[in-house]
């Protein structure tokens, strides 16, 4: 956390989990509880907020909720819009007001906070910045699946799906885990990838970890079109062949 003037609120990033509102720490709801204003990331295309969806029950009516409508297919379109999302933060922090910033799972994972941290660092440096982390959907899909990311002496890779299919072949040869994040857009390249790999059955889907739509397929030869999902992930179990150090 950085010092700052009193006068000026603190930015809360908090990570609510993959979707089991029980999943949400203790200091996060406390964070989350006292803040006079709420800043919910929400995708274009849907009506709700993710991230707000899964605390709704602990906001109260007199906190104000921002949202930030990002779109999900101009990367220069969501840049803009989270530079007015951090103006608009920092204007409630220059007011004293304490902001918390909602994500799903883990705020410094692959998370739409890191756009708002950035801005805010530049738009009003002075302000108190505290980091809540949260349950990964990684982490929470490994509990659901029974599946062990990994074990001492091993290594994990976590990847983008929609980049990390073409590095595949390599991560699973330098991996012993390899975990593909929001896999369900490119499945159909997924799933042929591992098979062509051998992988097919050393792989497991997991979508909507902990909530009530969550489904895990270990025969992932069996997925269908309805278990398709925006929040999905798969873990690949790779060869991990390690390479040695400074090899010619």
């Amino acid at each position: 956390m950085t010092q700052s003037n009193p006068t000026i609120g603190c930015l809360y990033g908090i990570g609510v989990g993959p979707g089991d509102p029980e999943l949400i720490t203790l200091k996060a709801l406390k964070a989350l509880q006292k803040a006079p204003v709420i800043c919910v990331p929400q995708a274009a295309n849907r009506r709700e907020s993710y991230a707000l969806s899964i605390v709704k029950d602990y906001v109260k009516p007199e906190q104000e909720i921002l949202r930030a409508p990002f779109p999900t297919d101009s990367e220069e379109g969501a840049a803009q819009v989270w530079r007015e999302a951090s103006k608009l933060v920092t204007e409630r922090l220059r007011r004293g007001q304490d902001v918390a910033f909602l994500t799903e799972g883990d705020p410094m994972l692959f998370s739409t906070f890191s756009y708002v941290l950035a801005g805010v660092r530049e738009m009003c440096p002075e302000a108190p910045i505290v980091i809540i982390p949260g349950v990964s959907s990684v982490m929470a899909a490994a509990a659901s699946s029974g599946e062990p990311l990994v074990t001492h002496g091993q290594r994990l890779a976590i990847l983008p799906a929609a980049y990390g299919l073409d590095d595949l072949a390599e991560a699973t040869s330098n991996f012993d885990t390899v975990v593909l994040m929001k896999v369900s857009p490119t499945m159909v390249r997924a799933l042929a990838n591992l098979e062509e790999l051998g992988l097919t059955g050393q792989s497991t889907y997991v979508r909507r970890v902990t909530t009530d739509r969550e489904k895990v397929i270990k025969d992932i030869t069996q997925i269908t079109d309805e278990d398709l999902d925006y929040f999905s992930l798969l873990i690949v179990k790779g060869k991990g062949k390690k390479q040695a150090a400074n090899q010619d």
